[in-house]
């Protein structure tokens, strides 16, 4: 798992991971993993459930501490790329369910910086304006990871992590969000994200393992 998988000398790395190892507990999930990721590049984490995706976007977003190994980030320290060039969109979507969709989505939104022209242009562009007024329990799945979604347009960060991201979404949305991802890319963006589906993108792939 220590082999690094694709060159990138032609783009600059946003992230560089060496000799990364996470353990849960007391089982080890992996060993010497080695991972560059680039500005443009997408890269897919696949592998069985248990294997460690979720714990590899935890660590490189600062969440878990590896047990051994280095992350870092473009021309920036961990602590400063973690607080403002990073967007992190688990497998749950982190909404306050009593709250009504225009009030999560201001609140997420403002916490993280957006001013009104963003939070418009995520209104828009998710076509989230007919769910606004509605308290985000009321919403099905697909609606809440839209939401969920909307930060991520609302305010420009260089890095993605995205943990099964299309998971709830139909065939429509899952089309729409991978040509946001897309421009996200073309912008010289980078999208780091844990699948079981592909990613409705070109992506570089690196099998995580077996899981147990």
């Amino acid at each position: 798992m220590g082999i690094e998988r694709g060159s990138q000398l032609d783009r600059p790395r946003m992230i560089s991971i060496s000799g990364l190892s996470l353990s849960r507990g007391e089982r080890v999930l992996f060993r010497d993993l080695s991972l560059t990721l680039a500005s443009g590049e997408a890269v897919a984490l696949t592998g069985a459930n248990g294997a460690g995706k979720t714990s590899l976007l935890r660590a490189v977003a600062g969440f878990i501490r590896p047990d051994a190994g280095n992350i870092s980030f473009a021309d920036v320290e961990a602590d400063e790329a973690r607080a403002k060039h990073i967007h992190w969109l688990g497998h749950l979507d982190g909404l306050k369910g009593a709250r009504p969709a225009r009030d999560e989505l201001a609140f997420q939104a403002e916490w993280l910086g957006a001013g009104h022209d963003g939070i418009a242009a995520a209104i828009d562009v998710l076509a989230l304006e007919p769910l606004l007024d509605l308290e985000v329990r009321k919403l099905s799945a697909g609606q809440r990871r839209r939401l969920a979604f909307a930060r991520l347009i609302a305010v420009q960060r260089p890095i993605w992590l995205l943990d099964e991201p299309l998971s709830p979404l139909d065939a429509r949305w899952r089309e729409a969000l991978g040509v946001l991802m897309q421009a996200h890319l073309d912008r010289g963006g980078a999208i780091l994200a844990a699948v079981h589906d592909p990613l409705p993108v070109a992506a570089r792939a690196l099998d995580i393992g077996g899981g147990r």
